[in-house]
């Protein structure tokens, strides 16, 4: 039976078409203008989406500890999520031109390597959560995407280019926490030879 924690899990990865149908669709439901800056409403609601779904990234581990309900599962399950809302964003917006194919390429190769490396230490019966540095990194990837979904909205009105800046952040994390991954668990990679 799935318990809580991982329901709500669940429901992020099925946020996600909700949210790529309101980025991606050819549908003109009007432009919200504030100051100079504007978005199209299609682009705010599929940010809203995003945020909610992100936001459930804390709610499902913030269940799971206080319930104790902490499964293989949940562990498996919930970085996945990250993971498949994260790239799906990322990769829509490089198809609006709102992000760098290249930083895109790096970010995912990333996501690609470790889950990887993931089913490697699966296959030895190794089950490892995500640590500290991957859940700075998965939350400076949600800062990043959130900034470039509302078309740098508020920062768009003093012309402060945050969204490429947590981009970059997000990044160099991604690069940094991946390094760290497999380090850690180099014995996998020793061992396999």
């Amino acid at each position: 039976m799935v318990n809580l924690p991982n329901k709500i899990t669940v429901s992020r990865i099925l946020l996600i078409p909700v949210f790529m149908v309101l980025l991606l669709a050819p549908i003109d439901f009007g432009i919200l203008r504030i100051g100079e800056a504007s978005i199209p409403i299609t682009h705010l609601s599929a940010a809203i989406i995003f945020i909610i779904a992100s936001i459930t990234d804390w709610v499902d581990g913030y269940y799971a500890r206080k319930l104790n309900l902490v499964t293989n599962l949940g562990k498996f399950l919930d970085p996945l999520a990250d993971k498949l809302l994260v790239s799906a964003a990322l990769i829509a917006l490089v198809q609006l031109q709102a992000a760098p194919a290249w930083i895109v390429i790096v970010i995912i190769s990333r996501e690609f390597a470790v889950t990887g490396l993931r089913l490697v230490l699966a296959g030895e019966g190794e089950v490892v959560a995500a640590n500290m540095l991957g859940k700075i990194k998965t939350w400076a990837q949600i800062i990043a995407v959130s900034a470039l979904l509302l078309h740098n909205i508020p920062f768009e009105l003093v012309n402060f280019p945050f969204d490429t800046i947590s981009l970059w952040v997000a990044m160099i994390f991604t690069i940094v926490s991946g390094w760290d991954y497999f380090y850690k668990n180099r014995h996998a990679i020793l061992q396999s030879k």
